[in-house]
C-alpha cells in the first residue's frame, strides 16, 4: 500500500539523516577549532533527536519543523560545533513548505527562523552582533523556497490531471448526446415515413396501412428501448450525481434489504473532485450490492479513510460466500472505474476468512 511505502521512506530518510548527523558531528568536532565546548552525550542526543523527528515530516510537517528547530537551536546555544545537525533542519523546513500551504507554512517558518537565530544574538555567541543573521537565515530561507516551488509545481500537475479527467468526462457526455441525437433522429424519420405511407393508402388499401402501422409500432418500440439505455447514462450529466454525501441513504437501503452495515470514517471529511466522489459511491454501492446478492452472512464493514492525497475505501464481509463469485461484471466494472482515475483496487478472500474490497482513489495531491 502507498501509505506503507511513504511511512517506510520517511523512516529510512530519518535513519539516514540521523546517521550522517552523528558521524558528521563527531568528525566536525574532531577537526573544528571554533567550538565553545566539545560534543558530549547531550550534543549527540540533540543531533539524534533532530534526525529521528523527521519520521513525521510528511504527516505532521509543522510539528516536525518546530521540534527540529528547538533541538538544533539548543545544540547551537550550548556552543557545540557547527555541522550536519543543520541537515535535519533543511529537510524539516523543506517538508513544511512542500506539504503545507503558505498560510500555514510561512508563520511556522518564521518561528523556526526566530528560534534558530537565538544563538547569534545571545551573549558569548561565536558570531557577535548580527553578523550571523544572514548565513543563519539561509538554512531556513533556501529549503523553504525550494519546497514551495516543488509544491506549486505538483499542484499545477494535479490541476492539469483534474482538468484532463474533466475533459474526458465532457467528451464522453458529448458522445452520448450525439448518440441520443442519432437514435431520436433515425427513429422519428422512420416513423414519419411509415405514417405518411399509412395515410396515403388508408382509404384505398387498408391492408397496406395496417402493415405500415405495425412497422411504426415496431420501430417506435426499438427506438424507445435504445433511447432509454442511452438516457440512463445521459441523466448523470444533468441530475445531481451521487457521492459520499449520500452514503447514509445507500446504507439505509442496504439495511432495509437485510444487510447489517457498520460504517467507520478515518480523517476529516472534505469535498472531493466530482468524478472521484461519484466513483467512490459506485464502488461502495457495487460492493454492498454484491454482499446482498452473494454473501450468505449478510454483514459488512465499511471504512472510508480521507488520506492526505487520496480517499481509501474498504468493504469486508465474512466468508463463506464471495461477492461476484459467479463471474459477473461488477468487480471488473469497479476496477475499470477506479483504474481510469489512476487508482488501485483489490478484491478477494483474506486470511481472516473475510472477503475484502480495497480501493484507493487519488484526489489530486502528491506527497
Amino acid at each position: 500500500m502507498r501509505v506503507v511505502r511513504e511511512w517506510s521512506a520517511d523512516v529510512a530518510l530519518a535513519a539516514e539523516v540521523t546517521l550522517v548527523g552523528l558521524v558528521g558531528t563527531a568528525a566536525a568536532d574532531r577537526w573544528s577549532g571554533t567550538a565553545l565546548r566539545p560534543v558530549d552525550a547531550l550534543g549527540f542526543g540533540l543531533v539524534a533527536a533532530a534526525g529521528v523527528s523527521l519520521v513525521l515530516r510528511r504527516r505532521q510537517p509543522a510539528v516536525t519543523a518546530g521540534a527540529v528547530a528547538v533541538f538544533v537551536a539548543a545544540y547551537l546555544l550550548l556552543g557545540y560545533t557547527y555541522g550536519p545537525v543543520l541537515l535535519s533542519l533543511v529537510v524539516a523546513v523543506y517538508s513544511l513548505a512542500r506539504h503545507r500551504p503558505l498560510t500555514t507554512s510561512v508563520p511556522v517558518a518564521l518561528g523556526v527562523l526566530a528560534v534558530l537565530l537565538l544563538h547569534v544574538v545571545v551573549p558569548g555567541s561565536r558570531l557577535p552582533d548580527l553578523l550571523g543573521v544572514v548565513p543563519g537565515s539561509a538554512w531556513v530561507v533556501v529549503p523553504f523556497a525550494v519546497g514551495s516551488v516543488v509544491r506549486v509545481q505538483r499542484e499545477a500537475v494535479a490541476r492539469e490531471r483534474a482538468e484532463q479527467l474533466r475533459q474526458r468526462v465532457d467528451d464522453e457526455r458529448l458522445r452520448i448526446a450525439r448518440e441520443v441525437h442519432d437514435v431520436v433522429g433515425h427513429g422519428l424519420a422512420a416513423i414519419k415515413m411509415q405514417a405518411d405511407v399509412a395515410l396515403h393508402v388508408l382509404a384505398k388499401k387498408p391492408e397496406q396501412a395496417q402493415v405500415a402501422l405495425e412497422a411504426i409500432s415496431r420501430t417506435s418500440s426499438e427506438a424507445l428501448e435504445e433511447l432509454r439505455a442511452t438516457l440512463a447514462v445521459v441523466r448523470r450529466s444533468t441530475e445531481h450525481e451521487p457521492g459520499l454525501a449520500r452514503l447514509d441513504e445507500l446504507l439505509r437501503r442496504m439495511r432495509e434489504a437485510g444487510v447489517t452495515v457498520e460504517l467507520s470514517t478515518v480523517g476529516p471529511e472534505r469535498p472531493l473532485p466530482a468524478v472521484v466522489d461519484l466513483t467512490c459511491y459506485r464502488v461502495l454501492q457495487e460492493s454492498l450490492t454484491n454482499v446482498l446478492r452473494h454473501s450468505t452472512d449478510k454483514r459488512a464493514e465499511v471504512t472510508v479513510e480521507y488520506a492526505e492525497d487520496a480517499v481509501v475505501l474498504t468493504v469486508t464481509n465474512p466468508l463463506p460466500g464471495s461477492p461476484d463469485g459467479g463471474g459477473g461484471l461488477g468487480l471488473p466494472g469497479m476496477r475499470h472505474r477506479v483504474e481510469s482515475l489512476g487508482g488501485e483496487v483489490t478484491a478477494g478472500p483474506t486470511a481472516d476468512r473475510t472477503f475484502t474490497v480495497h480501493a484507493r482513489l487519488p484526489t489530486g495531491g502528491n506527497p
